[in-house]
């Protein structure tokens, strides 16, 4: 129930809202989100009250998997959902405040303001996807940020976690819940998680299983360590999901990469512990076929475009993994603004000799310091700093564009405009 203050807030926030679309200064869910937080700081709260809530956190992933739980939730009823991935508190106020009909909500929200944002919506489940090396100069090392989460989900025992078996960080944050549904879906990076984040003693991986060799309270009575790779209640593989009580369903999605596979999976269980028939719901993941852009194909004069976004060393080795070098050109965009994190020394982690055989256009405000990199990883490359000019400045036919953030949106601001 929202009470008259929290009415003239979210009337005053429409406003604002109105006045950012009217003056041209942007679609205005941000400052209609502030306006109404300005004025009653518990509206998150009652925006979610009644509400079947899907929280859908981690480093890489919450967009698209947000986008699939949406759209798996969607065969109950209408879903509130940010849509357009702003992921904190004014931006899961205007998501909430522009569906207000919805009883249920499949919200994607930053690492760093889940355990705030839990307490106020007291969410029925939370999806854990990933957590690696991220803007360190914002929300600092990985290991913080999954103390954090474990201590936010401490206070939220009925919560249910979706939690990806497979990423040793993510494990550890759910691992002392009472309710957890273990996916496997996936680890394709484990650079960030050498070390056991309870025990700080070697993470020892054979196969897809781990374990931590920590002494102590990580040590069963019987000698083997306790902290480990759960057994999946979900998994995955090329042509099928797979669940509790024997489910075996097809899964073909019109997303690409091995990465996304492990999305749908989580965005499955998720809409499944929320009530989803599990056949409707993987037909529902299938059909996403772009979010916000990412993984569209769009015309360029005489190029066809797909725009791949990565932000971090292990977003750009799956996105980079979903480069086919034999469609055509390949263009590499990399700006070094806040939003994408100042540092670019992560550039030195991302293996860019995938590209040794194949010319790439380097692009973007720090082109120059993807040449370098380029360069030292033996890719042949040129550098045109414009990422349109750089476009057309390939042989007619496709491109297959990767961008950090900043750069990534930039372009997607041009392309709209040549239509």
């Amino acid at each position: 129930m929202v009470t008259i203050r929290g009415r003239a807030a979210l009337a005053a926030g429409a406003g604002a809202r109105w006045a950012s679309r009217i003056t041209g200064r942007g679609a205005g869910a941000m400052i209609g989100g502030l306006v109404a937080m300005t004025l009653d700081k518990s509206i998150l709260g009652q925006l979610g009250d009644g509400r079947r809530t899907a929280i859908v956190t981690g480093t890489n992933g919450k967009s698209t998997t947000t986008r699939m739980t949406a759209a798996a939730l969607g065969t109950l009823g209408p879903v509130a959902t940010n849509a357009e991935g702003a992921n904190m508190d004014a931006g899961l106020v205007a998501a909430l405040a522009g569906t207000r009909e919805a009883t249920l909500a499949a919200l994607e929200v930053d690492e760093m303001h889940v355990p705030h944002v839990a307490d106020a919506l007291d969410p029925a489940v939370i999806v854990l996807l990933n957590l690696s090396r991220d803007q360190l100069d914002r929300v600092g090392e990985i290991n913080h940020i999954e103390r954090t989460l474990r201590s936010g989900l401490a206070r939220h025992p009925s919560t249910v976690v979706i939690a990806n078996c497979d990423d040793v960080l993510m494990t550890s944050a759910a691992y002392d819940s009472p309710n957890v549904v273990w996916v496997a879906a996936g680890g394709g990076w484990a650079n960030d998680s050498v070390s056991c984040p309870r025990s700080g003693e070697i993470i020892v991986r054979d196969g897809a299983h781990w374990y931590s060799t920590g002494t102590g309270s990580d040590v069963g009575p019987e000698g083997p360590p306790a902290f480990k790779r759960p057994s999946p209640q979900w998994w995955y593989d090329e042509t099928h999901i797979y669940g509790p009580d024997g489910l075996s369903l097809p899964m073909q999605l019109a997303l690409p990469g091995n990465v996304n596979r492990g999305n749908a999976t989580q965005a499955v269980a998720a809409a499944v512990t929320l009530g989803a028939d599990p056949a409707a719901a993987v037909a529902a993941v299938s059909g996403v076929d772009e979010v916000a852009g990412r993984y569209s194909t769009v015309q360029l004069g005489r190029h066809t475009v797909r725009m791949l976004l990565a932000k971090n060393p292990a977003g750009w080795q799956e996105a980079l993994s979903m480069v086919d070098t034999d469609a055509g050109s390949v263009v590499i965009s990399v700006n070094g603004q806040v939003p994408d994190g100042e540092d670019l020394s992560w550039l030195w982690d991302v293996n860019f000799e995938h590209f040794v055989n194949h010319p790439v256009v380097a692009a973007g405000e720090r082109g120059t310091d993807l040449a370098v990199r380029l360069g030292y990883a033996g890719v042949e490359h040129t550098l045109v700093h414009n990422a349109v000019e750089a476009i057309t400045s390939c042989p007619p036919g496709h491109v297959e564009v990767v961008a950090n953030y900043t750069a990534f949106l930039a372009l997607q601001r041009v392309l709209a405009r040549h239509g």
